[in-house]
């Protein structure tokens, strides 16, 4: 049966949310009249939320589990359910009911319209704190601004995605990946809709500021070579620094006779100032070098331990 939609939602201990998750996709999915699945990947999940998906797919041969070997993280388990998805529009959403599933009609709607991506504009966001406000805004701002390719600000991952965006992506297999950006990258028509974002509906967020600290990083350096130039401009601020620096000293110690410039204390502050500037171009170099290697290793993104065949 050729399906139209594919609902992919990726599950990391979402035991209490999953139950709703799958009524109200299902509610949706239902009142559009086309034939549609749902592709639940448990990444690696230890709370019983890998049963309960082996349950609602024996009850429904419309939700189709891939469960991972172990934990590999969100955007791997959306690669995987890309990789696994059989319809025509393929919509990518939290398992967290952040994301409420109604608004996919509104998605399909603008996908009928003939628009390949439709990607999820929060308008407004309930349940979170300030400073998860302002450092996400201040992401999407930065990002937007620094990378080659304009990623639409205050936007996630939940999108409407055609086949063909699929086919594409399906072919990009970056370890360190960001599936927003990547959809941006393709190009072809697309069009945003905005949304007011829920509070999530149980559990805890699994993207604490660590995560979001990674997140960024990969967003920036797989998309944008601007840390690279900074530690070009910081390189070039300290030997003008440097430079500058030199007549002043002979100025102030042979035509002034003053001596502020002598002692342990200055020679250690410059020292200071000049390696911080050299680590921090390590750091960044190495951010970079660190990427390179992990895509030169070769390893699949993800190992499941077991999904339905990919048709």
């Amino acid at each position: 049966m050729k399906i139209t939609y594919s609902i992919i939602a990726p599950i990391f201990n979402e035991f209490e949310n999953i139950p709703e998750l799958y009524s109200r996709v299902s509610e949706v999915m239902n009142s559009t009249g086309e034939p549609w699945e749902l592709v639940l990947v448990d990444d690696g999940s230890s709370d019983g939320s890998t049963d309960r998906i082996r349950e609602l797919a024996k009850k429904d041969e419309k939700v189709r589990p891939v469960i991972f070997a172990r934990n590999f993280g969100h955007q791997i388990a959306v690669t995987a359910g890309l990789d696994y998805s059989r319809g025509d529009a393929i919509v990518i959403i939290d398992a967290d009911l952040q994301d409420p599933p109604e608004v996919i009609l509104e998605l399909a709607k603008k996908w009928r319209e003939g628009y390949e991506v439709v990607y999820a504009i929060r308008a407004e966001r309930e349940g979170e704190t300030w400073f998860k406000l302002l450092t996400a805004s201040l992401f999407y701002r930065l990002i937007y601004r620094i990378t080659d390719v304009k990623i639409p600000l205050d936007t996630g991952d939940f999108r409407l995605l055609d086949r063909k965006i699929v086919g594409v992506m399906n072919q990009m297999r970056e370890k360190h990946r960001f599936l927003r950006g990547m959809s941006a990258w393709i190009g072809f028509k697309q069009v945003g809709v905005e949304y007011k974002r829920s509070a999530r509906k149980a559990g805890v967020t699994k993207y604490p500021l660590k995560k979001m600290v990674k997140f960024a990083s990969d967003g920036i350096t797989g998309f944008s070579y601007f840390p690279l130039q900074i530690a070009t401009y910081l390189g070039f601020i300290a030997a003008g620094v440097a430079v500058l620096a030199i007549p002043l000293v002979a100025y102030t110690r042979i035509v002034t006779g003053l001596h502020a410039f002598e002692g342990q204390a200055t020679t250690l502050i410059a020292v200071l100032f000049f390696g911080g500037v050299q680590l921090i171009s390590l750091g960044i170099l190495g951010e970079y070098i660190g990427r390179i290697y992990d895509e030169v290793k070769g390893r699949p993104l993800y190992v499941v331990r077991e999904a339905p065949a990919k048709e």
